[in-house]
């Protein structure tokens, strides 16, 4: 094998274990999210779900689908069951009465404040020892990486 073609391999197996890696720090993070909230009767998915709801609190089930990057059918069970467990309720919407909005109950915000101390938690251990310029090109580069995804997918 040549130097150009032995390089070329590393590059590439450098770039998978960079993929495989960020993967994992995923996993791991939503493994935390889950154990740590799992003491409140929600998972992970369910506490996203209810922070898109805050953030954009008039919006459809497909938007905050979309919002999720949950399938559409996904948000719909994750939205019954916040709203079975009251943090949230759900009204119909004004123009489309097809569409159901929902609202954060006073239970739902004060499940979003227990786990925000929960993610901040996470993340004060995830980025332990990795100084800010550091975090700024690993921005950078999955930023380029997301925009690459983008246009290949279209």
């Amino acid at each position: 094998m040549s130097t150009v073609a032995r390089n070329e391999k590393n590059g590439q197996d450098g770039r998978r274990l960079a993929a495989q890696r960020m993967k994992r720090i995923l996993l791991h993070c939503r493994g935390q999210m889950d154990e740590r909230l799992r003491p409140e009767g929600v998972t992970a998915a369910q506490w996203v779900m209810l922070r898109a709801i805050e953030r954009e609190p008039v919006t459809s089930g497909a938007q905050l689908a979309r919002a999720c990057h949950v399938t559409p059918q996904s948000a719909q069970v994750l939205l019954k069951s916040l709203e079975v467990g009251g943090w949230i309720v759900r009204t119909k919407d004004m123009v489309n009465d097809r569409i159901l909005i929902a609202k954060l109950t006073l239970r739902g915000e004060k499940l979003l404040e227990t786990g925000e101390k929960v993610v901040r938690g996470i993340e004060k251990k995830l980025w332990e020892g990795i100084p800010e310029s550091a975090v700024e090109s690993l921005n950078k580069t999955l930023e380029r990486c997301l925009e690459n995804l983008e246009v290949g997918a279209s």
